[in-house]
């Protein structure tokens, strides 16, 4: 079993998967100075990374985050401890090379988040 999804199709496994929760808050303050706050909904983001990452992986997944702007991921959510599947948009990508051996490029530190739609 993949460890996350994009679009139903198993992504390589990350080093390190960082899950936030962000609450939306519309928020203001009164005359009193006092917070006035409408919770309008709790939403994921998703923090991946890879230390090492093949150029074949590296692929798979850049051309599944440029398939459409939003797109599903499936993943292990910690608050219910079940896999949950949400739409999702990419944040940046960023990617560093470790070297050229035997004129294949080697990739590190591959990093990207996906916010919830």
């Amino acid at each position: 079993m993949a460890i996350f999804k994009i679009n139903g199709v198993d992504m390589p496994s990350p080093s390190d998967i960082q899950i936030g929760i962000q609450d939306i808050v519309k928020a203001e303050r009164n005359a009193k100075a006092l917070a006035i706050a409408e919770f309008i909904a709790s939403k994921d983001k998703l923090s991946f990374t890879w230390s090492y990452v093949t150029q074949e992986d590296l692929s798979t997944i850049l051309k599944a985050l440029r398939k459409s702007f939003f797109f599903t991921v499936t993943f292990l959510h910690p608050e219910t401890n079940q896999m949950k599947t949400g739409t999702f948009y990419p944040g940046d990508r960023t990617v560093g090379v470790m070297d050229v051996q035997n004129g294949v490029v080697r990739y590190k530190d591959f990093k990207f988040d996906v916010v919830e739609r």
